[in-house]
């Protein structure tokens, strides 16, 4: 695994293609200017210690000083570093309605995305608290377990739709008693259920589950999406409205949120209902309420980190150019005996 800070110097690797046909075509030009004035052989014979390959030593070191120093101002994460963090905070249930009813636009967009928006701006305003997700209609579904990556619940949170459970109606009952396995920490004393529901259909199983929530030491805070005057649901196709659900008598279905039955099963769970379509007065209360929670502190987890490895390169470099600067453009004396480049 690797991740580059600093892709633009790249540009720089330029250069050395550059340098080296700056140095073919002045040596060139030295060997045409000096054929003007003596032949090769005289010239030898003139300097007799000048080496002809150490200057093309000493270019390429400092050809591969450049490549080290473009390298460190790159800075390439090589490997991992891995860090051990601990968070403490509330573990947090959102369940999520997505039976048709939840199509009805007496909000807009609609009642279901008016959800997902509510739950996406709680995640954005929590710190350290971990979150999953269950979905329910006539069945619930778990959809994320208890984690503390946003990024995963937000995208999950946007898949949820009201063709995902092929049964309808609204088993709130049955997302309760799901929500309690999410919970297997003995050792977390604050656990919150945030219900998100237009509260229709529910059947006295609901109470009920509640109850069995709070005797595990569940908080059920429901949160109501919809008006009480109601609407239709619409049946759409390619994005337009064809005509609206109806009933086995064919009158046009009106789902109204039914506020009561919400308050009821968060009253029984020691929690809060709260009106879930004035967005500001939900998170005002959502963060009030997780501030004045005593806070857990979850199991050390381990993040992987990229680490930076540009001191390597930078060494390297100032290592290449100071030989380069050392390297004369003379003959040395042990390597002319043993004649190592065949220059005599």
């Amino acid at each position: 695994m690797y991740q580059i800070d600093e892709p633009i110097y790249f540009y720089f690797l330029s250069l050395l293609p550059i340098i080296w046909l700056g140095y073919i075509l002045v040596h060139r030009w030295k060997i045409s200017t000096q054929s003007n004035f003596a032949d090769r052989a005289l010239m030898e014979r003139l300097s007799p210690n000048r080496s002809f390959f150490k200057p093309i030593i000493k270019l390429l070191f400092l050809s591969l000083s450049i490549l080290f120093l473009i390298f460190g101002l790159v800075n390439p994460k090589i490997g991992t570093e891995l860090e051990t963090v601990k968070r403490e905070g509330v573990d947090i249930v959102f369940v999520v309605d997505v039976s048709k009813s939840m199509l009805a636009e007496d909000i807009a967009p609609n009642r279901l995305e008016k959800s997902k928006r509510l739950v996406s701006a709680i995640v954005n305003q929590l710190v350290s608290d971990r979150v999953g997700i269950i979905a329910y209609a006539a069945q619930a579904v778990p959809q994320l377990p208890i984690t503390t990556d946003y990024g995963a619940a937000k995208m999950f949170l946007q898949s949820l739709n009201t063709d995902m459970l092929s049964s309808q109606g609204t088993a709130v009952d049955s997302a309760l008693d799901l929500s309690i396995t999410y919970f297997n920490d003995q050792d977390q004393t604050n656990r919150v259920v945030f219900l998100i529901s237009d509260g229709e259909d529910h059947s006295d199983e609901a109470e009920k589950a509640a109850i069995r929530a709070s005797e595990f030491g569940v908080r059920v805070f429901t949160l109501g999406v919809g008006t009480e005057s109601g609407a239709p649901i619409p049946i759409k196709k390619n994005g337009i409205v064809e005509t609206y659900k109806k009933d086995l008598e064919g009158n046009v279905v009106i789902t109204k949120k039914n506020a009561n039955i919400l308050k009821t099963i968060s009253e029984v769970s020691n929690g809060a209902y709260y009106d879930g379509n004035d967005t500001d007065l939900v998170l005002d209360f959502v963060e009030q309420t997780l501030k004045e929670m005593d806070k857990k502190e979850f199991e050390a987890k381990k993040f992987v980190s990229y680490k930076d490895q540009f001191q390597i390169f930078l060494l390297i470099a100032f290592t290449l150019l100071l030989l380069e600067v050392f390297i004369f453009e003379t003959k040395t004396k042990w390597v002319q005996k043993i004649n190592l480049f065949n220059e005599k």
